[in-house]
């Protein structure tokens, strides 16, 4: 491409036409590669729909945006441009999780690919970016704080970097659903790699969103790709129930198959995963609040069917590709459409028929409605959560910058006596300000090198043959084992060698207290990253007039989830798509709101209509229905029976006995 390039420019001014020839027949070699490319290393002939029209953009030089559904195949996106463009792809994303499996995915594939995140000690940076900038890498995985780092900065000019990708890229707007400020400085990075096209990728964001990411990554020659949030095969549900459990139980025994409930508390996984294996259903539960070791066991067993349901917070389902999970249920309102959509969208990866219900009561409700003076405390509350963590952590006023301090938040809630949800909604706060990062699950992978030569291995191996296995099993799994520090599984080679996972690890121990390897168990901590130095209380400052904005966009979006509760006509995929901006769906034909349609004598129109001149004619102490009947000349009476019998049934009205007909919500 460089090659070809310079030779344009070099022709240019001598002939415009041929400059042209020229880049026409690099777009159809580039066509031809990537196509050999995702054959070589992904088996397919053919990409998903919009994956060829957005790595055709960056590979033209334009800075991308691609909204594209949970499970839409946004890594190739980023992925095959990056094989067939020179040099690094530097791909900046915030799910420790998530780059983990990428970069054991694209091993797999032997493409040579690494990782830096939160919690690795500066050693094993240095180490990781040294085999970066003096190897054939591909991809290198960074979180965004690592990118401020001096010692990152230091290496970044030799990393001859050909391409930027940017997931989870809603992370950058504050007036988005998660946002995270140390995106905000990912546009800096134009001025230390220049010439080079971002690609930023996002499944959820509403359109005031999408011009955030575009002007905060400094985007130019910008290009849009937006897949249709349609989802032929996914069936939307809301249900107004008395007994979460029941109807749990009750949709579990309809749809047969793998599936997720998703909740808001981890104790409130543990009861439902209890509750459903009391009824004789394979079930489990998933919380950040377990170890690695657990989580991947629960996550394993969930994906080869050993565990049906799992029962979660959204801790779970981030990267796990299981594409025949056939129901989604959510036991829990979410607090916006943009998680809802994502959580949802897990189920029918396969493009089988799939559920997804979300279950609500009126308590739920009011308590989503007034969440917002919760979530943003006033900003005296925050300086004071602000002045017990810094007393917690014990810093010293002007230090405690850019370092790391274990933070038990269960023991800091205890010593303070302070309410666990305030806390986690003012940590969120401070890190919106720039103050610090709370990661609850800083996990570094386990490491292992060896440290002697194959000749004195040979040697160990016959003198101590029981431990062949374990050897062999570590050089045939991980590549560049002799040369640098591997991140290895304990699990997957329990897996490879037979053996209980504690064998292992008591293995991996023996080998290096006899000087063979060095292994460094998993770290697996919470831990609070200080951005700025202490600051004495009164010198504490936050940007109210942002910050107050920022609450009134979480109203919103807590009034649009209301909303979608509360939609009792409206095709459901319509109201999601329309909230992303996608305006040309059509109705699914499939959610609950269709199949009722589909039901009635009556059309939308009318159904509205009637609707709504049913509901303000029932006076606030009931009336009966043959005078309600009476009050609405001109409506037919099948009509008006119709959409009262379907108004009683979703419980807006009540019908007694006696026939008088009340509004119960």
């Amino acid at each position: 491409m460089t090659r070809l390039v310079s030779k344009c420019k070099a022709i240019f001014d001598k002939d415009v036409n041929t400059c042209s020839y020229f880049l026409y027949i690099y777009l159809v070699e580039q066509t031809s590669d990537i196509h050999g490319i995702l054959k070589e290393y992904w088996g397919y002939s053919q990409f998903r729909p919009l994956q060829e029209d957005v790595i055709r953009s960056v590979l033209e030089g334009n800075d991308t945006l691609a909204l594209m559904p949970t499970g839409g195949g946004k890594s190739v996106c980023y992925q095959v441009p990056g094989l067939a463009l020179e040099g690094l792809c530097l791909v900046i994303s915030p799910l420790i999780a998530l780059m983990k499996d990428q970069v054991a995915g694209l091993k797999k594939k032997s493409i040579t690919a690494f990782s830096i995140f939160s919690g690795m000690s500066r050693k094993e940076v240095e180490s990781t970016l040294q085999t970066v900038i003096n190897s054939n890498c591909k991809f290198l995985f960074v979180s965004p704080e690592r990118l401020e780092t001096q010692l990152f900065k230091e290496y970044l000019p030799a990393m001859r970097v050909g391409l930027i990708a940017v997931d989870e890229a809603h992370c950058i707007s504050q007036w988005g659903y998660d946002f995270r400020p140390p995106y905000l400085r990912i546009g800096a990075l134009r001025d230390d790699v220049q010439h080079v096209p971002i690609l930023a990728l996002t499944a959820s964001a509403t359109q005031e969103v999408q011009d955030d990411i575009c002007d905060k990554l400094r985007f130019k020659n910008k290009k849009v790709y937006r897949s249709s949030f349609a989802r032929a095969n996914l069936s939307y549900s809301a249900f107004k129930v008395d007994s979460k459990i029941n109807k749990i139980s009750e949709i579990l025994t309809r749809v047969p198959g793998s599936g997720l409930v998703y909740c808001k508390s981890r104790k409130r996984t543990k009861e439902i995963a209890e509750l459903l294996q009391m009824q004789g259903i394979a079930a489990d539960f998933y919380h950040a609040g377990l170890s690695q070791d657990e989580r991947n066991r629960k996550q394993e067993e969930w994906i080869d069917n050993k565990t049906r349901i799992i029962a979660c917070t959204n801790a779970f389902g981030m990267g796990i590709d299981k594409p025949d999970v056939r129901v989604v249920v959510h036991a829990d309102v979410p607090d916006c459409l943009e998680n809802y959509y994502q959580e949802a969208g897990r189920a029918g990866r396969d493009r089988n028929k799939s559920y997804a219900a979300l279950l609500f009561d009126e308590k739920e409700i009011n308590e989503l409605r007034s969440s917002p003076h919760q979530r943003f405390p006033p900003p005296e509350e925050i300086k004071k959560i602000y002045a017990a963590i810094v007393n917690y952590l014990q810093i010293p006023t002007g230090a405690g910058a850019f370092e790391y301090y274990d933070f038990d938040i269960g023991d800091f809630v205890a010593k303070f006596k302070l309410s666990s949800f305030v806390v986690a909604n003012g940590l969120k706060t401070l890190e919106q300000e720039g103050w610090l990062s709370f990661n609850e699950q800083v996990f570094v992978p386990s490491s292992v090198t060896f440290t002697t030569d194959k000749n004195y291995l040979f040697q160990y191996e016959e003198k101590y043959p029981q431990e062949e296995p374990l050897i062999k099993s570590l050089l045939r799994t991980y590549e560049g084992i002799f040369d640098f520090p591997v991140f290895i599984s304990e699990f997957l080679l329990a897996k490879i060698c037979g053996r209980h996972i504690d064998d292992i690890r008591s293995g991996l121990s023996r080998l290096h207290k006899q000087g063979v390897i060095r292994y460094e168990p998993q770290k697996d901590s919470p831990q609070v990253y200080m951005l700025r130095e202490r600051v004495r209380i009164e010198e504490f400052r936050m940007n109210t007039g942002e910050y107050e904005r920022r609450k009134n966009r979480y109203t919103d979006r807590i009034n649009e989830m209301i909303g979608f509760t509360r939609e009792v006509s409206t095709c459901r995929s319509k109201i999601i798509g329309n909230y992303f901006g996608d305006t040309d769906l059509k109705d699914c034909g499939i959610c609950d709101n269709c199949l009722r349609k589909k039901k009635r004598p009556v059309t939308k129109k009318v159904f509205n209509q009637v609707h709504e001149r049913i509901m303000s004619a029932i006076p606030k102490n009931g009336i009966h229905s043959k005078d309600l009947i009476n009050q609405l000349p001109g409506i037919p009476k099948e009509h008006l029976w119709s959409v009262i019998e379907f108004l009683q049934g979703e419980k807006w009205i009540e019908l007694d006995k006696k026939g008088w007909v009340r509004i119960i919500r």
